[in-house]
């Protein structure tokens, strides 16, 4: 008798492939770990669009501004100035600090914020008198929109 016969062997054949759902623990904790960086990453690109946009807002603002102070009001082009520059600090820092200021309290933050005594002792103090003077046609406007520009820039670079 054939040996084989009485034991009726099978082929030796390969175990099925593991199925596809559900998956590993390993894949699952891959899958959160990538969700968790995409949620963090669309937060920081959300932000940092808003903060691009704004400042970008400001930037074309004070252009404007440096475009057309010739042709306006220049106590209007004066006030539209200081409340440039007030609305960039209270974006800066807390409304608590800065938006009771007037007078030479706020040159004196605006100085020590970045003006380095140009709004105090330079051109910059005519933001405290200017809005009330009628004798303002000989204020150097571009000197005035420089320090502001430099001013704005060094606030926005630090809240960035």
């Amino acid at each position: 008798m054939n040996p084989s016969a009485a034991l009726d062997l099978r082929d030796i054949h390969a175990a099925p492939p593991p199925a596809f759902w559900p998956p590993a623990p390993g894949w699952w904790l891959l899958a959160v770990v990538v969700v968790i960086a995409l949620v963090v990453l669309a937060t920081w690109l959300a932000r940092r669009y808003r903060r691009h946009r704004h400042e970008r807002q400001i930037m074309l603002e004070i252009e404007r501004l440096s475009d057309s102070y010739k042709r306006e009001n220049i106590t209007e082009f004066v006030t539209e100035i200081s409340t440039l520059l007030r609305r960039v600090a209270i974006r800066r820092y807390s409304r608590a600090e800065v938006a009771s200021l007037t007078g030479s309290d706020w040159l004196r933050i605006l100085d020590a914020t970045g003006g380095a005594g140009g709004f105090a002792d330079g051109v910059g103090q005519v933001l405290e008198s200017g809005p009330y003077r009628p004798d303002l046609n000989d204020l150097p406007a571009e000197e005035l929109l420089s320090l502001a520009r430099r001013w704005i820039s060094k606030n926005l670079a630090v809240a960035a």
